[in-house]
């Protein structure tokens, strides 16, 4: 579904004008459309509230304040009905300081209902207002942005809205997720537990809503946005098309007019800014993965907000223009703004016809707001696609997991989550068994991001979701099996087993920790098990660093050298941070990875506890995380993707100066090409940080594993060019053009790179890692957790717990009866 970036068809005036406004748009007098400047930042979801980090200023970026926070909006709004016939427009709303965004006209064909940023404030509320101007009404209030609203059949309204009180797990804005409310405002509640954005909502004939989701569920941050459809309560959260093809923001999707099929904005890769992208047609009838179920209508890029008034008519936002664009992709424009306001930097967003149209199929609501659980039937696990090798009776249960939403966030990688895996902290909620047919009845807490593992007889993964699910308070909802074919049904050969009992609510798993953190929970059992020989020093079986293995819990720059060396050498086996999904039986997660087959006793007689096997198993299928808190989120790095770790790199420039100039000097004469090594404690020697090759041999030297910030003479750059009698390892050879074998540790250049380390071990003592005494989050980690109310407006700040704060914010997310 790749698009091409190819010019825009312009039709022989006037074609098109003249066959839609003679044919499908007789009836269409006035178009309401929005008009507003739009901010420097090129994510398709950055343009409502401030950044995580108000004080820096990203390079190449407009910056614009709103007071002292840096915000993704800029100033400069309206909202106009243009007279199709006249090219007249009359402007309801004219906001030089303000936003206008997302307008719905009601099934009356009159009330109009869009989001306005006032003058003076920071957020998109829900407001209404008549085509003649009056009757402006302010629907939502309050410290969150409420935008992209759509009228439901019943009266009430759908929109996303940053209540959900979550951050984008790749970047430094905020979530926005379903939500609903009646039409006065009132009864306002979330209809999601996305983590990551919910967009664009609209009704289809059937009565439910289509929608754009994004998620990354131990899968490519990048890639997963496709179209998605739900009852207005939320419940029937299903796929409606492309999850499965990685590539693409499929947004702004409605339904066509007397046709199945509904338009949708193709935006390229990971969208571009507005949601702009080519316009498509999407049929679903053979199924939400049959990749030739979408047809361009154009795949030129630059269009946004697609109406359809048939198959072979439609309205778009381009630029500054209102464009007609028919089913060959050819365009007219209908209007464009003034020039001035185009040199103004104002663009035109989100036309709609202000006629009236019949309300769609009303579905009755299945929640049940005393009850905080819902049910989820599985006929047969065995059922599904990739399933070759598993037989009926391998599966023992269902590891019951749920993904963890951000408080805040302050890079664009995962770091320090992972190196190059999970952006996201995951939770054991417990397991729950699966009967011999296959069949499992399962009770889940409501209205939280929820994933299955299927597990076999030892407690191994045999397949993992990548995916999540939610249940309203109340809902039953089933399934068939594992990945299974969306376009066959399944009828079980009897009853259920699973259905001859009550539900199983998740049996937490004793004596392991629901979030897991890696010095804490599993670095003592690699003390324990194997720091012995895979240590810098000789222990009494072995090492120093057998098989060229480190497993002790020295800092480097950004992780352990434990958790940076089980990553590389793929002694874990997570999703990676690929574009790849549904993986084959035992390819993913625990019985994948190589460290749980060294326990045993055949691994050098290593021999694991069933508590200390447990552990390590849970971590892995978790992510195999290295924090257990998002407190530590963009502090206690040296570099990284992080913007504010910027400042990090110049902790001490003499040292780090001097240091690579001895590099350069004494080392870079062998060390070229793959062999480079970095030249400062930031420098990632050209690895991409999110996305890289795990048999790239440049990982041999990344600047995670030769610099030792815990016991700086022990950092491997010092350690192999150090002679064997002078307690090095000796690994490297003096040549005329590579002179950099060190006969003592009292060579001047010896020094010079034990100061460079020196400097990072003193730097990260002071601004401390969250495994370390003293730590506290960023400030603006506090900062959230008081606007969310976790913490009280007034309270001390002078040590926070961030471990308990997390727990407390995650369960001030959970549904109260």
């Amino acid at each position: 579904m790749a698009n091409g970036l190819l010019p825009l068809q312009a039709a022989t005036p006037p074609a098109v004008k003249d066959h839609l406004l003679a044919g499908p748009m007789r009836d269409v007098q006035e178009v309401v459309f929005a008009v507003r400047r739009i901010g420097s930042d090129g994510h398709w979801y950055a343009n409502i509230g401030y950044y995580s980090d108000w004080q820096f200023e990203p390079p190449n970026q407009q910056v614009h304040r709103d007071g002292e926070k840096r915000v993704t909006y800029l100033p400069g709004g309206r909202l106009g009905v243009l007279d199709v016939a006249s090219g007249v427009v009359r402007w309801l709303i004219d906001d030089t300081e303000g936003g206008v965004r997302d307008p719905a006209v009601h099934y009356d064909g009159h009330t109009i209902l869009f989001s306005y940023r006032r003058g003076g404030s920071e957020h998109y509320h829900l407001h209404t207002i008549q085509p003649d101007g009056s009757g402006l009404r302010q629907l939502t209030d309050g410290d969150y942005d409420d935008f992209e609203p759509c009228w439901l059949p019943d009266g009430d309204i759908v929109f996303v809205s940053t209540r959900a009180k979550r951050w984008v797990n790749c970047w430094i804005t905020q979530v926005a997720t379903l939500h609903r409310c009646a039409a006065d405002g009132s009864n306002l509640r979330a209809i999601s537990a996305n983590n990551e954005h919910d967009n664009t909502p609209w009704v289809l004939p059937d009565g439910r809503v289509i929608y754009q989701r994004w998620e990354y569920v131990d899968r490519s941050q990048v890639d997963y946005h496709h179209l998605w459809a739900a009852n207005p309560d939320g419940t029937g959260q299903m796929v409606f098309y492309g999850n499965q093809h990685p590539g693409t923001v499929m947004i702004d999707a409605k339904p066509v007019p007397g046709s199945s099929k509904v338009v949708s904005i193709f935006s390229p890769g990971h969208g571009q800014r507005e949601h702009a992208g080519a316009v498509a047609l999407v049929d679903v009838t053979d199924g939400p993965d049959d990749q030739g179920s979408a047809a361009f209508v154009t795949r030129a890029t630059g269009f946004r907000d697609p109406w359809a008034f048939s198959e072979d008519a439609f309205m778009v936002a381009h630029d500054s223009e209102i464009l007609l664009m028919d089913g060959s992709g050819l365009t007219e424009p209908l209007y464009r703004l003034p020039e001035g306001d185009v040199h103004a930097g104002l663009t035109l967003h989100e036309p709609r016809p202000l006629v009236p149209h019949q309300p769609e199929r009303i579905i009755p609501s299945s929640v049940t707001p005393k009850e905080t659980t819902g049910r989820v039937i599985l006929a047969n696990v065995y059922e599904g696609r990739n399933m070759t090798g598993v037989e009926p009776g391998d599966i023992r249960k269902l590891l019951v997991l749920e993904t963890l939403p951000k408080p805040v966030n302050f890079t664009g990688g995962m770091d320090p989550l992972t190196y190059g895996g999970s952006f996201t902290l995951e939770r054991v909620v417990g397991t729950v068994p699966v009967e011999e047919d296959g069949s499992a009845y399962v009770e889940l807490p409501a209205m939280r991001g929820l994933f299955f593992v299927a597990l076999d007889r030892d407690d191994l993964a045999v397949k993992r979701m990548q995916s999540f699910l939610t249940v309203q308070p109340g809902e039953v909802v089933s399934c068939v099996g594992c990945h299974e074919q969306r376009t066959r049904s399944y009828i079980p050969p009897q009853n259920l087993l699973a259905l001859r009992r009550p539900p199983s609510r998740p049996e937490p798993i004793q004596d392991c920790p629901d979030v897991f953190d890696y010095p804490r929970d599993i670095q003592p059992i690699l003390d324990r098990l194997c720091v012995d020989c895979h240590d810098y020093t000789p222990g009494k079986d072995g090492g120093p660093i057998a098989g060229g293995v480190i497993l002790t819990g020295d800092h480097g720059p950004m992780f352990s050298h434990s958790y940076f060396t089980m990553t590389v050498e793929r002694l874990f086996r997570d999703g990676r941070n690929q574009p790849v999904s549904n993986y084959a039986p035992h390819e993913l997660g625990s019985a994948a990875s190589r460290i749980l087959a060294m326990l045993d006793g055949a691994h050098y007689d290593v021999q694991a506890t069933d508590h200390e096997k447990r552990m390590l198993r849970l971590w892995i299928e978790v992510g195999a995380p290295y924090p257990g808190t998002y407190g530590a989120l963009g502090s206690g790095s040296i570099g990284g993707y992080s913007e504010n770790n910027l400042v990090h790199t110049d902790f001490d420039w003499p040292t780090t100066e001097a240091g690579a100039e001895v590099i350069d000097r004494r080392c870079a004469g062998c060390h070229q090409g793959n062999r480079v090594l970095p030249k400062a404690l930031s420098d990632e020697i050209g690895l991409s940080f999110w996305r890289f090759d795990m048999n790239d041999p440049r990982l041999a030297r990344s600047r995670h594993i030769v610099f030792n910030l815990s016991r700086p003479e022990k950092s491997l750059l010092l350690l192999a060019p150090l002679a064997k009698e002078a307690g090095g390892l000796g690994l490297c050879q003096k040549t005329q053009d590579a002179p950099g074998v060190f006969s003592t540790r009292e060579d001047p250049d010896y020094r010079r790179l034990l100061a460079m380390v020196t400097a990072g071990r003193d730097y990260l003592a002071q601004i401390k890692r969250f495994d370390m005494p003293g730590f506290q989050p960023r400030a603006a980690y506090v900062r959230e957790m008081r606007r969310y109310g976790v913490l009280a407006p007034g309270s001390a700040t002078a040590q926070v717990d961030p471990y308990e704060l997390d727990q407390n914010y995650w369960r001030s997310l959970w549904v109260q009866p």
